[in-house]
């Protein structure tokens, strides 16, 4: 039974929407708010998006039912005017340098003040200016322009199910900021930005690359060598007017965009990625033969991979070995292009362009360099190359398309497709089966790994054998297989995780976007350029094929591993030690909790609240001095608690209550 409402006097039918606000924008009517995203649960803290109901008054849109009958005003005198108190109030304690925002073009604030027609602000500026987080290679934080929506908050727990911000004090001297206040370096934060793309400020943003890259290419003694990602060319356009369209046009555009900015080559990273494949599929292979470190996961997502050395280092001999395209592209330009240009090592600049603000990070990795040398020297974003493009005063839309140069720039169509979820097993699939197949078969069988789901299972066909296969984005999805593995390791044999929604088409340094629809957009263009291609198995590159005769050998050869696989480890979520309470004199003893990545996972952080309740209902406070260790060096064995000279592992609340009562007593 169709049901309907009414909207500003027109009658509007709704089936299953969750609450009215998706209903009265599929009425073309833009409620303002800040705090509503379809990705996360419903918060209404903005109060943006109120409307009034008949016979019930003023309610909120995102979290109000529809209900059949209901009369609804989404305008009046009335709620313009509180809307523009709360603009006006928010703006008040804001950092207003909004003209040399980094945000400044697609501010959500900055949007809602010109819609509301603010042109004064009647409160005092009460904001106290904190210095800017700048701790990271991959992110900015500026408390001064958060505006508490909690969008950050909300999408790192419920979406990557990483925690590392989240809401501190109360009332006016609320903030939003990394776990025990410290800076984004020392909390768990896994770079992925996806924090960055959902904030409707500037309150954290992309950490820009574009003043070095520009004196770097204004140095005659320098040859700067760039490359793009594949999700770079599915984006790009939106910044220029045009969404979608051909990415191999786009691509062009690109090419002849950064040749003018004076890089001496242009080269796709969808070379590196064949590569990746080549090796992935070579690496995969042979575990699947030994039945070794099963089930292997992919290595393309730094964001990814630093969760995993976080936060399950038990799993870090499961990731594969292969560097990303980003970190092959870096290790083999650094290699063959001096000798090319004739130039010296020291003289070759490495950029990358990149969806993806957890690049900026893996291109810092020590493991990913030589004789302390990075194989990639900067990092650009999609948005650091829009922002260039306009620096550079050029006509984006009407550049004539460019090929990209050789040999790095030749790619097939499974190097392309990297950039959606689903592209690198779809890749491998290309390679491994058919090759099983004696180069039998057509690319189009491996299309049902596409899809929008964040976790999707699917089975192969491999030589007689069902290989068990996952594909996955989020990193909440990516905890639930790893807790799936830890109960049956045999489940699957090949799992592909990607952080940001969607692949790195959805990656945080992509142009900003709210309606998801850009999402299908853009990997629909990597999917249709992916068709164009005259080849599309990565094994079948020939320049791959001359690259590997040249210099490699074969994959899996020792100059391979030297240069195209890596190394990871475990990581300490964080440096310090951060003390609670401290003793009221010596001689008292001393309780660390220890807050490493293991021990985390393993609820050290339940037992630290039962200790902090324990001495204080115990009125043991000023006898007992609590911190919290980042570390106590025993990340298998946890939770760790230790209890003056006493250390407790595998420790339960009950052990640390006894330990600390002994402890008392024998003082």
């Amino acid at each position: 039974m169709e049901k309907y409402l009414t909207v500003n006097g027109r009658k509007v039918s709704f089936t299953d929407e969750k609450n009215l606000l998706e209903i009265i924008r599929k009425e073309n009517i833009e409620l303002p708010s800040f705090c509503y995203n379809s990705e996360l649960s419903i918060y209404g803290s903005c109060r943006l998006c109120m409307l009034e109901i008949e016979g019930k008054g003023i309610l909120f849109a995102c979290s109000t039912p529809p209900e059949s009958g209901m009369k609804i005003r989404t305008n009046n005198e009335h709620i313009i005017e509180m809307r523009k108190i709360i603009i006006e109030l928010l703006l008040a304690n804001h950092d207003r340098e909004c003209t040399t925002c980094g945000k400044s073009e697609t501010c959500q604030l900055q949007t809602l003040a010109r819609r509301l027609g603010i042109n004064k602000i009647r409160f005092k500026n009460v904001m106290h200016k904190e210095p800017k987080d700048v701790s990271t290679y991959s992110l900015v934080r500026e408390s001064g322009k958060c505006i508490l929506c909690g969008n950050c908050v909300r999408f790192c727990d419920e979406i990557q199910s990483v925690g590392a911000i989240g809401f501190a004090n109360r009332g006016s001297k609320s903030v939003i900021c990394p776990s025990l206040g410290c800076d984004l370096e020392s909390s768990g934060c896994v770079y992925c930005g996806q924090c960055a793309r959902v904030c409707p400020t500037g309150a954290i943003m992309p950490k820009s690359e574009i003043s070095y890259v520009w004196k770097v290419l204004s140095d005659p003694k320098k040859k700067v060598v760039v490359a793009i990602a594949p999700a770079v060319r599915a984006s790009i356009g939106e910044v220029f007017g045009f969404a979608g369209g051909n990415g191999t046009e786009t691509a062009g555009k690109i090419v002849t965009a950064l040749r003018s900015m004076g890089f001496a080559k242009v080269f796709d990273v969808s070379f590196a990625a064949d590569m990746t494949i080549v090796e992935e599929a070579d690496e995969f292979l042979n575990r699947l033969k030994k039945n070794k470190d099963m089930p292997l996961f992919t290595s393309c997502c730094p964001a990814w991979v630093k969760f995993v050395e976080q936060y399950y280092p038990d799993f870090i001999s499961n990731l594969s070995s292969c560097r990303s395209p980003q970190a092959m592209y870096g290790s083999v330009a650094k290699k063959i292009m001096p000798e090319m240009l004739k130039i010296s090592k020291e003289d070759l600049t490495v950029v990358s362009i990149m969806p993806c603000t957890a690049k900026k990070f893996e291109a810092r990795r020590p493991e990913l360099s030589k004789n302390g040398v990075a194989d990639i020297d900067y990092v650009l974003t999609t948005q650091e190359l829009a922002r260039m493009i306009e620096e550079a005063g050029l006509l984006f839309g009407e550049l004539e398309p460019s090929a990209f140069d050789m040999p790095l720039g030749f790619k097939t169509g499974g190097g392309v497709i990297f950039g959606n979820s689903g592209g690198v097993t779809e890749a491998v699939l290309r390679d491994i089966v058919s090759n099983n197949s004696g180069g039998a078969g057509k690319t189009e069988q491996f299309v049902f790994v596409r899809g929008e789901d964040g976790l999707r299972e699917v089975k192969v066909n491999f030589g007689g054998r069902e290989l068990n296969i996952a594909v996955v984005y989020g990193l909440k999805n990516a905890r639930k297989i790893l807790k799936d593995i830890k109960v049956d390791r045999s489940r699957y044999d090949f799992v592909e995780v990607m952080a940001c929604p969607g692949g790195c088409i959805g990656g945080a340094g992509q142009p900003v976007y709210k309606d998801l629809s850009v999402r299908k957009t853009r990997t629909k263009v990597l999917y249709e350029s992916d068709k164009t291609m005259e080849l599309r198995r990565p094994q079948d590159n020939p320049y791959v094929q001359k690259v590997y005769k040249d210099y490699f050998n074969k994959p899996g050869s020792c100059a391979a591993h030297e240069y195209l696989h890596t190394g990871h480890k475990n990581r300490k979520r964080f440096n310090e030690t951060f003390e609670i309470y401290k003793p009221d004199q010596k001689g008292n003893i001393k309780v660390s909790v220890c807050f490493g990545n293991s021990c985390m996972q393993r609820g050290s952080e339940e037992i630290l609240k039962h200790i902090i309740s324990f001495v204080e209902n115990g009125k043991y406070k000023g006898s007992v001095g609590i911190e919290v260790s980042m570390c106590l060096e025993k990340c298998f064995r946890g939770p760790v608690v230790k209890v003056a000279n006493q250390t407790l592992e595998h420790c339960t609340t009950k052990a640390a209550e006894e330990a600390i009562q002994e402890e008392l007593m024998k003082k």
